[in-house]
């Protein structure tokens, strides 16, 4: 949901389509009926998406260093 929240705030969802696409997932009780939310919504979700790089951050290999980190 905090994506969603973010791309309300980043205005790339109305207030509207924010509210149906919350409004369904919550209501949805497994990822299969949110998959199933209407192609309007679908389409706003990837629109918002696609302008925030999501597919890009998700396709991106992960960093396998800590860079200058210290753990322990």
């Amino acid at each position: 949901m905090k994506i969603i929240d973010e791309m309300l705030n980043l205005d790339l969802l109305t207030r509207e389509q924010h509210l149906q696409i919350s409004a369904w997932i919550a209501h949805s009780s497994s990822p299969d009926e949110i998959l199933q939310m209407p192609a309007p919504l679908w389409q706003a979700v990837e629109r918002a998406s696609q302008t925030m790089g999501i597919n890009e951050d998700l396709l991106r290999p992960p960093s396998l260093d800590a860079g200058d980190a210290v753990l322990g």
